[in-house]
């Protein structure tokens, strides 16, 4: 099988995980862990882990560079990496409540400035498919490498798939621009607030279907509620979530990303992929950190 290449953030990430609301002035207990994280490099170390030849470009700071490239190359991606002589690596510290789910405070730091000079076309050797997290797109130099790559894949009849990433930026970026900005692109592959946002939807369905007619086809990511996919503007598939105790929903939507374009690659129909990509958010929420831990997880 051919190799996925990520385009994407590499974060320091660290999560606080508490059973309350943070107390205003004073201390909250909580359970606090260090991990390497960023949508992008979450999806490539979760493909990695299911079998793919995974690569990645990102930018990342002069502090901890050096621990990011170790980590990826450890989750078996293949990193491409450039280092920001200025700036720190991005940091988000999520906010992990008792549900499971997150509030993030972001530094965009060395990520907000990965842009057209850190692009080589021998990126897309032997590649099959390229992948893009949005949050890359969000900064100017980043607009302008996504949308290098993008011809350079669509050059060489290499297929785009993107991420819409979070519905805060997605919003000041205006989904109406990156419509226009991400035309080209073959599959979206958005949350259902995301799905909601871009296609000015009341409901998944819907949804669906307008992303799918713009792009050709539509992903849309609805958590416990498993997925569905949309094809030029028909649903063709949809699939059901496993049980899952959710201990943090960190990087579940970049697992599921992961599973499912590894499928797809793989040649799996696509309420087989749908399958994949739940299985493997299923398996992200059920640990702290949006990476794989260390083990086996195949198709």
């Amino acid at each position: 099988m051919s190799a996925l290449l990520v385009i994407g953030d590499v974060v320091t990430d660290v999560v606080a995980l508490h059973d309350g609301p943070a107390a205003t002035g004073t201390d909250t207990p909580a359970d606090i862990a260090l991990r390497p994280g960023g949508s992008g490099a979450n999806t490539a170390s979760w493909a990695a882990r299911l079998g793919a030849d995974s690569r990645l470009l990102a930018r990342v700071g002069y502090d901890t560079g050096e621990w990011h490239a170790a980590e990826l190359v450890r989750a078996g991606v293949l990193p491409h990496l450039h280092v920001d002589p200025e700036l720190p690596t991005a940091v988000v510290i999520a906010l992990v409540d008792a549900t499971g789910e997150r509030s993030m405070l972001t530094n965009r730091g060395a990520s907000g400035h990965i842009g057209a000079g850190d692009w080589d076309p021998g990126l897309l050797d032997g590649v099959g498919h390229l992948h893009l997290s949005a949050y890359t797109m969000f900064a100017e130099p980043g607009l302008e490498l996504a949308l290098l790559a993008m011809r350079e894949a669509a050059a060489r009849g290499i297929p785009v798939s993107v991420d819409p990433a979070s519905s805060g930026p997605l919003r000041a970026f205006g989904p109406g621009r990156f419509l226009r900005e991400t035309a080209t692109v073959d599959i979206v592959i958005p949350n259902l607030e995301e799905a909601l946002l871009l296609a000015d939807a009341a409901d998944p369905e819907d949804a669906a279907r307008t992303l799918s007619a713009h792009y050709g086809t539509a992903v849309v990511k609805l958590g416990a509620g498993g997925a569905l996919l949309a094809r030029h503007g028909r649903i063709v598939a949809k699939a059901v979530a496993p049980p899952a105790e959710v201990v943090d929903s960190t990087g579940a939507g970049d697992a599921f990303a992961a599973g499912f374009l590894v499928a797809s690659m793989a040649g799996c129909a696509p309420g087989e992929a749908l399958r994949k990509g739940c299985e493997a958010g299923a398996t992200a929420v059920a640990q702290v950190g949006g990476r794989p831990t260390w083990g086996t997880l195949s198709y």
